[in-house]
């Protein structure tokens, strides 16, 4: 098989996706009601109206704990497709994924040691 063959339906899947991701926008926009009242677009939040400042800061200890997770799943994203090549790639794959465990380590290491952990 050629490459285009191996892809046709990735690449089917993909325009199916944007096709109906597209059309269900359009009947949207034609179909929805078209009425904003006061009511609709006060911000309404688990049964009750918002209260205080709508534009409050968050703590960064928010976005240190997001920042830890996203690497920490990217690092899952990589090591999927490793365990399942691990075979073919013998050992440079295997001290290349090393290395980048590694770096992941250490850099674990250098956030437990600033507190970026800690939630107090």
């Amino acid at each position: 098989m050629t490459i285009t063959n191996d892809y046709l339906p990735i690449l089917i899947l993909i325009l199916v996706g944007i096709g109906l991701a597209g059309m269900f926008t359009i009947i949207g926009l034609v179909v929805g009601p078209r009425l904003r009242t006061r009511e609709k677009a006060a911000p309404f939040e688990s049964g009750f109206l918002g209260k205080g400042m709508e534009g409050h800061r968050y703590d960064v200890k928010f976005f240190m704990t997001a920042l830890v997770f996203l690497v920490f799943d990217v690092e899952i994203v990589f090591l999927y497709p490793w365990t399942v090549q691990i075979r073919e790639l013998g050992w440079f794959g295997f001290v290349a994924s090393m290395v980048f465990i590694s770096v992941l380590v250490i850099g674990l290491a250098y956030d437990w040691k600033k507190g970026a952990l800690e939630w107090e």
